[in-house]
Formats: structure tokens, C-alpha cells, sequence
């Protein structure tokens, strides 16, 4: 049935277009190519991938030595972190100029895109098998905010880092699986004066401007401000308008004493979105055929999604002394969402179903405080770096009392979806109320100890005080849940065999917050379970060489389950997810690199319902497997070719094992040229998404599935000034 988690996309079906526009602006950029081949003096390097080495491109995910926000540990490189994680650079972001959050970490095994690019499911990601949580695993500089229905402009983004496992004690809440935190453009020493233009899918243009600086004495004061438009038809027929602006100021009020501030604003619409699909009704273990999500046959007309998010952060930083930084901060964001959207609740492997529209809104808010002091000190022959810190924040929910769900008539995959629902009132009109208050306390210290150059340990705690309110649409409070004092501890053991190889062993507990009941066909829906507590344990190895660099995970999550018994939402028993990661990326010779990436994962729920114990767990996948090739076209320097492909395995939808998604492989084909244009540093990028058209279904949450998005190509250029 309906999901507040529900994503939507494209119903109606799209005008004959003229195809010569992106064969025009293909052959610009290639005649641009031959053009600079003649006025070029010398090739930049690359950035597209990159690996850890001066002498090697980067491919994605292994950039150990970019700094990682770890909130409680601080700021450290991944490879200083003994957790395994994931790193998405600027040019990366640029190149791939995705669509959906998911879009980014095609080349994690670890990885699976359970994401859209419009409605409930913007932002959804399994890591490990483990949904990630839409309320508390997602940050902007470290900062929470709520990802539900939103899409953040990529564009604005320095970096994107994905903290793998349970990242309870750095940050507070949040899944097991991870954590996404997204890197804002800052000012820079350097001025930033860059253009960029793109097309992609049927008719969908953007355009970005990055300007930035410092001014005043000594360059005191800095600032950098992101602008970017999109609007037309994206591939699979949904229509797209979205602007956003970000700024980012800094000030050095005295030598020991800075300032900043961040803020980013974006308004989003998208009409024609591509369905919610739930397989909760659905009749028989086989799901149907896989369909294409190219055009809106499956969306009646009237659908619509609307979101506009704010966000601002301001704090400052002091030196105390010289191995002494005493910060503070601020934030708040906030998102408020309408969505009209079709629901297909599938009834057997034919492709029946019964169609639901949904006219529905919501809003967040969340606002934190947050106090660090962090410093280097010794003990006799013990180094010690210490982090101690403070937090406050406030969750507000509000959903709609107005909202309407309701049947709408029959039909099947493979017919056109005429039913319409046009919704009679705005956002305001639905009747937001206050649903429900979450408030979280916490005080957290750590101390990573090196005894020599190879042995360091890392010990910290957190201790949380959570209390979440519910309320009725009359404002009546219907329950409450409060619990103070609970402490998630993390050790480490950490040896650096070589000085840049290190292995590490490590445990952690996380308190995770019980999910939001999304199923209407049950009796709890709406309601917010209670929370849990996590555990994790991790041995890993990771190095950077001169021409290769790896890493080598070994995992165990230990979850309370939290499963639907087709009556009610249970937090019963306990879910065990178990693996191994690989990654690694390799300089083949002067022209080719390489990379691949794995997961193997073992899961299954256990200690619970008899009926279900030993079953795989729902979107958990036996294996990921993914590989990225790069080669640097010696005829024309500052050309790169890349190709990308990941395999998942089959996926299970329902705790029952009724029901599972096949697995399928994606093939990604990408082009990235470095040049000079009239004196102008120029990149001119293709990029080309499931290169063979493959239908496939997509595991996106417990008995929902997605349709596999289509072929799209991508053209871009940034011009730097």
C-alpha cells in the first residue's frame, strides 16, 4: 500500500522531440576538442579518477588521503580512520552529474541504489544490506538535516563522504549502515571563476556558476557563491525545474579567531514522476516482467512532487594554543514537501495492479548546537589526541491532516495509466500539524593514544539522552518515549605497518532510532518505534602506494529486527548482517587504470519470530561486485575514456523470502577531455548510463520495488575563467 517513503516519476507520454539537439551540442563539444588540439600548449592532468598517487588518475572511492569528517574523532584522512568509507571528489561529481544520490556510488560494492530522482525516494541507499535512515544519516559539513524528497544540488558540493558501519558515536543517531555527509564548496586562497553547461536525458538543461574569492587585508575575508538552474524532461519522461543558491563566507577576525557561514537554498519541481510500486497485495512468489521507466505509461496525469529545502550554519573557531582548537556551532534546516503521486500496488506476475493516487504533505526541521575543543598533548612517551565535545538538537515532524489516499480504478504494467487526480489545494491547504518532537542530548569525548610510530589505540564514549513526542492532528500528545544516559562506546587498536599501510580492528554501538511505520496497511502506520541499539565489529587493512592502492574489510552488524508480520510494524529478535569488502585501484601502465570493488554479505534474522528466523534479510544482496577501467588516449593528450559496470546479486524483498529481485548488471560509458579554449581551462564530459538499455527491477525498500532506470546520456562543459 502507500508509503510515506514513496518516491514518484512519469506518467504522461512525451511530445516528438527534435532530435538534432543533442547531436548538436555532441558535435560542439567534439569540434571544440579538435579546435583546442591546435591552441593547447600542454595537457592538464586529469581528475576525473583519481587513486591516491600523484602519478595515477583517481577512481572513485579510494581517496585515502582526503580528509574525512569523523564529528566525535574529528577531521582525519580515511586512511587514518579505522572504519571503512567512501569518498566522492569534485571532479568525480562533475563527471558523473548525477541524477540521484545513487548515481554517485555506482562504483561501491558496498552500495546499492535504492534512490530516484524525484518524490519520497531521493535520497534512499542501502549500505551493506542496511537501509540508511532518512533522519539521522545525512549531514551538510558535519550538520544534520532530513533527505526525505529532497535532492541536494550536487553541483554546490566539494566532496561527498560516505562513513560506512555505525557511526553512533561520531555523529549521534543514525542507521548502521552509514552515514552520508555532504562537503560544501568553502572559499578558497585562489579566485574561482567557473561556467558550466549540461544536457541530459530527453531535454533536461542546467547551467552552474562558482564564483569565489577573498577580499580585504591580508585576504580576510572570503566568500563563494554557487548558482544553478535546471529544467526540461529527464530520461524517463519526468519534467524537471529546480534552482538553487549557495553561499559560503568566512572571515580571520584575528590571527587565533575565525568565522563562517553556510547556507544553501533550492526549490524543486517535478511533474510525471516515475510511481511508487509496492509488491504488498501481490499474489504468487514471481514478480512480473521488468518494464522500462522511459516514459509515463505507468503515472497518470495530475502527479507532481514539490520541494523546497534551507539550510544555514554559522560557527567559530578559536586557537587556544598552538595544538589547541576550541569551535562552535549552529544549524538549522528545514524542508517542506507536496507530493500528488501514483501508487501501483501490484496483484500478480502479470502486472495487474491496483491504482492508488496519494495527495500528501510534509515538513521538517531540524536545529543543532554543537561545542568542540580538540588538541594534541603528550604523557611521558604517549601522544595523545583528544576531542571533547557537546550537542543539542531538535527534530520537528509535521504532516498533512488533509491528505488524500484513494483508489483510483485497475490496470497493468503494460498499458497506459489514464487515471487522473488533480489536487485541489496547495501545500498550506493539506493541514500540516505537528506529529512529532525528537530531541537528542549528548556529551562525547575520545582519545586516539600512539605509543610509537606503529601502535596508536582510539577510545571513546558517547552518552545520549533521547525523547521523542508524538502528537494527534488536535495537538493531543499520544505517546512519549524518553531514556537518558545511554552510553555507545568505540575502541580501536590501529598499526601502521608501513607509513602509508595501516590496519586496524575495531568495535562500536550505535543508537539507532526505531523506524516511521510507512506501510497504510498497517494497523501502526505513522507510528515512530522506539530505539535501538547496534553493535559492530571490523578488522581492516588499508595502503597507498605509488601506483596502487587497496582496502580489505571484514564486518559483523548486530541489529534488533524491525519487520512487518502483515499486520503490524515488529521490533522483535535480532538481524545479523556479515561480510567482506575489497577495493582496490591499480596504474596498469603509462595510458590504463584500473579498479574493482566487492562485497560478499551474509545476513539473516535470527533470536525473533520462528517464521522468519534464518531468512535472508530484505534488501540485503548475497554479493555486489563493480570494476572501472580508465584509458588516457595518447593521440590526443588530455582525453580520458572510462568505463564502468556493477553487478548486484539478488535481493530479497520481504522478511518472508516470498519474494526477491533478481540480480542484474549496469554498464556506464564515460569520456572526459581536458583542454584549453581561447585561453580557458575548459573540461568537456559524456558520460552515457546503462549503456545497454537494461530493464531491470531495483530492491528499494521492504516490498517496494523501482523500475531500472533507462539509457541517458550526458553532455557537460565547465569553463574556468
Amino acid at each position: 500500500m502507500k508509503s510515506r517513503h514513496s518516491a514518484a516519476c512519469p506518467l504522461r507520454t512525451a511530445a516528438p522531440r527534435p532530435l538534432h539537439t543533442p547531436l548538436l551540442l555532441a558535435c560542439s563539444l567534439a569540434c571544440g576538442a579538435v579546435q583546442a588540439q591546435t591552441e593547447r600548449t600542454d595537457a592538464p592532468t586529469l581528475g576525473e579518477v583519481q587513486v591516491q598517487a600523484s602519478s595515477m588518475a583517481d577512481l572513485p572511492g579510494l581517496a585515502l588521503d582526503r580528509p574525512v569528517n569523523n564529528g566525535a574523532l574529528g577531521q582525519r584522512t580515511a586512511l587514518e580512520t579505522p572504519f571503512s568509507s567512501a569518498n566522492i571528489s569534485a571532479d568525480i561529481i562533475e563527471q558523473t552529474a548525477p541524477g540521484k544520490l545513487g548515481d554517485l556510488f555506482f562504483a561501491d560494492a558496498s552500495v546499492s541504489d535504492n534512490s530516484s530522482t524525484s518524490g519520497g525516494w531521493a535520497s534512499y541507499l542501502s549500505v551493506r544490506g542496511l537501509d540508511m535512515d532518512w533522519q539521522n544519516s545525512f549531514r551538510i559539513d558535519g550538520h544534520p538535516f532530513i533527505s526525505y524528497a529532497t535532492l541536494l544540488p550536487y553541483e554546490h558540493m566539494e566532496q561527498v563522504d560516505l562513513l560506512k558501519g555505525a557511526t553512533g558515536f561520531l555523529y549521534g543517531f543514525g542507521s548502521p549502515g552509514g552515514l552520508i555527509n555532504y562537503v560544501t564548496k568553502k572559499p578558497t586562497g585562489e579566485p574561482v571563476r567557473n561556467v558550466g553547461l549540461g544536457f541530459s536525458g530527453k531535454s533536461l538543461w542546467r547551467a552552474n556558476a562558482d564564483i569565489g574569492g577573498r577580499a580585504g587585508e591580508d585576504g580576510r575575508f572570503g566568500y563563494r557563491l554557487n548558482l544553478s538552474h535546471e529544467s526540461g524532461e529527464a530520461a524517463n519522461t519526468s519534467r524537471q525545474r529546480r534552482n538553487a543558491v549557495s553561499l559560503a563566507l568566512d572571515a580571520k577576525l584575528t590571527s587565533d579567531l575565525s568565522w563562517e557561514l553556510q547556507s544553501l537554498f533550492q526549490k524543486r519541481r517535478v511533474s510525471d514522476m516515475e510511481p511508487t510500486i509496492t509488491t504488498s497485495s501481490l499474489a504468487g512468489r514471481n514478480l512480473p516482467q521488468p518494464v522500462a521507466n522511459d516514459d509515463g505509461r505507468m503515472v497518470g496525469p495530475g502527479n507532481f512532487s514539490d520541494n523546497e529545502f534551507k539550510y544555514v550554519s554559522t560557527g567559530i573557531k578559536y586557537r587556544l594554543a598552538q595544538d589547541w582548537q576550541l569551535s562552535g556551532s549552529y544549524s538549522h534546516s528545514s524542508t517542506r514537501t507536496q507530493r500528488n503521486e501514483s501508487v501501483i500496488s501490484l496483484l500478480d506476475s502479470a502486472g495487474n495492479y491496483r491504482n492508488f493516487r496519494s495527495d500528501y504533505g510534509e515538513a521538517y526541521q531540524t536545529n543543532q548546537f554543537e561545542a568542540l575543543l580538540q588538541g594534541r598533548l603528550q604523557t611521558g612517551a604517549v601522544r595523545h589526541q583528544i576531542v571533547v565535545g557537546a550537542s543539542w538538537q531538535q527534530q520537528r515532524n509535521d504532516y498533512s491532516a488533509a491528505g488524500t489516499y484513494e483508489e483510483v480504478g485497475l490496470g497493468n504494467l503494460n498499458q497506459a495509466n489514464r487515471y487522473a487526480y488533480y489536487s485541489p489545494t496547495g501545500l498550506d491547504g493539506l493541514g500540516l500539524y505537528r506529529a512529532a518532537d525528537i530531541t537528542q542530548r549528548a556529551i562525547f569525548a575520545s582519545d586516539t593514544l600512539e605509543f610509537s610510530q606503529q601502535w596508536s589505540v582510539l577510545a571513546g564514549l558517547r552518552y545520549n539522552s533521547y525523547q521523542q513526542r508524538q502528537y494527534d492532528t488536535t495537538g493531543a500528545e499520544t505517546s512519549r518515549y524518553e531514556k537518558s544516559g545511554t552510553a555507545t562506546p568505540t575502541l580501536a587498536l590501529m598499526y601502521r605497518f608501513a607509513p602509508q599501510s595501516m590496519a586496524y580492528a575495531s568495535y562500536m554501538e550505535a543508537l539507532v532510532p526505531g523506524s516511521i511505520v510507512a506501510d497504510r496497511s498497517l494497523s501502526n502506520y505513522r507510528a515512530l518505534l522506539n530505539p535501538l541499539k547496534t553493535r559492530q565489529y571490523e578488522m581492516g587493512i588499508k595502503t597507498v602506494q605509488p601506483n596502487w592502492s587497496a582496502t580489505a574489510a571484514l564486518f559483523r552488524i548486530e541489529k534488533p529486527s524491525e519487520y512487518s508480520d502483515g499486520t503490524t510494524m515488529r521490533q522483535d529478535g535480532q538481524s545479523t548482517y556479515q561480510g567482506l569488502e575489497l577495493a582496490g585501484a591499480v596504474k596498469l601502465a603509462r595510458q590504463w587504470s584500473l579498479g574493482g570493488n566487492l562485497m560478499l554479505l551474509d545476513s539473516e534474522y535470527g533470536r525473533g519470530n520462528a517464521a522468519i528466523d534464518g531468512n535472508r534479510i530484505a534488501g540485503a544482496p548475497r554479493y555486489v561486485a563493480t570494476a572501472q577501467l580508465g584509458y588516457h588516449v595518447p593521440q590526443l593528450p588530455g582525453l580520458q575514456l572510462t568505463a564502468g559496470i556493477k553487478h548486484t546479486g539478488n535481493t530479497m524483498l520481504d522478511a518472508a523470502n516470498q519474494l526477491q529481485v533478481a540480480g542484474y548488471s549496469l554498464l556506464n560509458l564515460g569520456a572526459n577531455y581536458e583542454t584549453v579554449i581561447a585561453g580557458k581551462s575548459t573540461t568537456l564530459r559524456v558520460m552515457l548510463s546503462n549503456a545497454t538499455n537494461r530493464k531491470y527491477w531495483a530492491y528499494q525498500y521492504a516490498n517496494y520495488i523501482k523500475a531500472g532506470d533507462p539509457r541517458s546520456i550526458n553532455l557537460s562543459a565547465t569553463v574556468r575563467f
